[in-house]
């Protein structure tokens, strides 16, 4: 799944949250871009936990290794205020990192691969039927809320019903849509048929629980309940206590918690919109932990109490190609489901002038001086943290300006008056990369890609523009070139909705590139409904959809990227995961 992301802040908002929707919804996550300031070499590079295995925190030399006691705060840092505590009403990273703490989920992504399964989640186990499309949850026994109430089938139902059928203004919307129907067995099983067999069912499921008994059976309470800002029941390891607005969230331990109460009193999210403000006080100690930018890592080597859990995530950078023509946007499918015909765009549609534009840009000098190596080099759309669908026989386009120029000569782009630009008939190679203006690392990349292009002749102009301008243009298709990214992936590599024509929908839909190509349609369906869903018979299908997109330039993908979180050596027994950093927080303890 992938959000759509304000890649201004994707350093700072805890993005290792799971219980997050992706953030189609625009109000909440806004396009823009991750990167950070100057070098820092391999050298430099401060102590390390590496997201491969998580393994126990050392304890430090003197400490008398007794049974860990129960105390202590631990702080951490939000970016922005939440906006609203009830699990099926926002996926902002805030709302979602507080809701991870207090909802149960039908399934979880397991700390270090990031499948979906049953590592603290309510589902034990299940039967899946013969066709694909049932599936048959056996639940927990024995898990209560906080105010003693069973936590069973039907809080499961509630919350899905009250998505499908609720009248509520939901970002999970399109997470229910292929559900075909719930079936409380009994108190401890559940049965969700799907309207197909589809290989990301598990991860449809991930929503955290509502407490069914404390609404209306008709949901008419569920969008507007007190308790949306303010919970009294929860199933996860802390209970909400307080919210104080830019300031803090305040949680409290769940002595009823089913895998054991926390020992730590209080988690507390300290709500700070800066990041060095952040990094300040987790020098300073009055932070546990946050998410670095790369610039950030340097300050951190003359402080030994602060360690970094470090690891290449699901996220990835690139520039928007709009294969169509800006001037007349349309969508990309007839209401009978037909390809529509789409105006061209009188310079990007011609593939040469993509290929040259690929080989033009430094992506390896992008990588060191504005990611300082927190990235990495990026062929395609499938990440290594899938390696079973990942092709690794592509290789990133090389920078090589000469080739670039070579392939635009032989194209019959010519600088025929001389004055640095190509031209072809009565066209010049002239067009705008919009960029989001809040972001200046985004507006260094956005620099370095215009220079390097207007270096073998073309002639592009930067247009920053605010963040809500940003997105309106690039939704509305009305761009030449876009900087961009996406984030929250998760394991599974489909991601139909950025290259399906269903969703070249201008103003509203992920494909606004218009790109139009029915193998890959073809693909894209054969691999979500693959029969067995096993990744051996789905890795070619992905591998195919890999090289065409390299092929046809939909995107020019710039890179990869690698998150770091700061976080103090004073408490032990944390393991930190790629996919969960909080996963065993009712295990943390303080060290005296």
């Amino acid at each position: 799944m992938k959000t759509l992301t304000d890649l201004n802040w994707l350093w700072s908002i805890g993005r290792r949250s799971r219980q997050a929707f992706p953030c189609w919804r625009l109000t909440v996550c806004i396009l823009t871009a991750m990167i950070a300031l100057a070098g820092c070499g391999q050298s430099t590079t401060p102590e390390r936990t590496a997201f491969v295995f998580p393994t126990p925190t050392p304890t430090p030399l003197g400490y008398f290794a007794g049974t860990p006691q129960p105390g202590g705060v631990w702080t951490r840092a939000l970016s922005a205020n939440p906006t609203n505590f009830n699990p099926l009403l926002a996926a902002d990273h805030a709302s979602s990192a507080v809701h991870a703490m207090l909802y149960p989920a039908l399934v979880r992504q397991d700390p270090v691969t990031g499948q979906y399964g049953s590592v603290g989640a309510m589902a034990e186990r299940w039967d899946l039927s013969p066709d694909g499309r049932t599936w048959t949850f056996y639940l927990r026994p024995g898990v209560v809320w906080s105010d003693g109430e069973a936590v069973d089938a039907y809080d499961f139902k509630f919350t899905y019903d009250a998505i499908r059928f609720g009248n509520i203004d939901s970002p999970h919307q399109r997470l229910v849509a292929p559900i075909e129907s719930i079936e409380i067995v009994n108190p401890l099983t559940v049965r969700v048929t799907f309207n197909e067999e589809r290989c990301d069912a598990l991860s449809l499921l991930r929503v955290g629980w509502l407490p069914g008994h404390r609404f209306a059976e008709d949901f008419s309470d569920v969008g507007s309940a007190f308790f949306n800002q303010s919970p009294d029941v929860s199933a996860g390891p802390f209970i909400f206590q307080s919210y104080i607005p830019n300031d803090s969230v305040v949680l409290r331990r769940n002595s009823r918690y089913w895998q054991g109460a926390p020992l730590m009193e209080r988690m507390v999210f300290r709500i700070v919109p800066n990041a060095e403000d952040r990094l300040s006080l987790l020098l300073s100690g009055a932070l546990d932990e946050t998410p670095l930018t790369p610039d950030q890592l340097i300050p951190l080597l003359d402080a030994p109490q602060i360690k970094v859990a470090s690891g290449a995530i699901d996220a990835y950078d690139f520039i928007a190609v709009n294969l169509a023509n800006p001037a007349s946007p349309q969508r990309g499918l007839s209401d009978e489901g037909a390809f529509l015909f789409q105006d061209p765009h009188p310079l990007l549609s011609e593939r040469a002038v993509r290929e040259a534009m690929a080989h033009a840009i430094d992506y390896r000098g992008i990588v060191g001086a504005i990611y300082l190596d927190q990235a990495y080099p990026l062929a395609a759309n499938v990440l290594p943290i899938a390696p079973w669908a990942f092709d690794a026989s592509l290789e990133q386009r090389t920078y090589n300006p000469d080739l670039a120029r070579s392939i635009l000569e032989n194209s019959g782009w010519i600088d025929i008056n001389r004055d640095g630009i190509r031209e072809k008939d009565i066209r010049a190679l002239r067009m705008s990369l919009i960029v989001p203006e809040n972001n200046p690392y985004y507006m260094r990349i956005a620099e370095i890609v215009r220079d390097q292009l207007n270096s073998v002749g073309f002639d592009i102009r930067m247009q920053a523009l605010a963040p809500s301008a940003f997105t309106r243009q690039l939704l509305s298709q009305r761009f030449d070139l876009a900087l961009s990214g996406w984030t929250d992936f998760g394991v599974d590599p489909d991601d139909h909705e950025l290259w399906q024509a269903a969703t070249d929908r201008p103003g509203s839909g992920f494909n606004f590139v218009s790109y139009q190509n029915q193998r890959i349609e073809n693909l894209l369906e054969q691999g979500l409904t693959m029969r067995g869903c096993q990744p051996q018979d789905r890795a070619p299908i992905y591998r195919e959809i890999q090289q065409i997109l390299y092929n046809d330039l939909p995107y020019i993908f710039l890179a990869g990227i690698v998150q770091n979180i700061g976080y103090t050596s004073q408490w032990g027994g944390i393991t930190p995961g790629p996919w969960d950093f909080y996963h065993n927080v009712q295990t943390w303890y303080r060290l005296p």
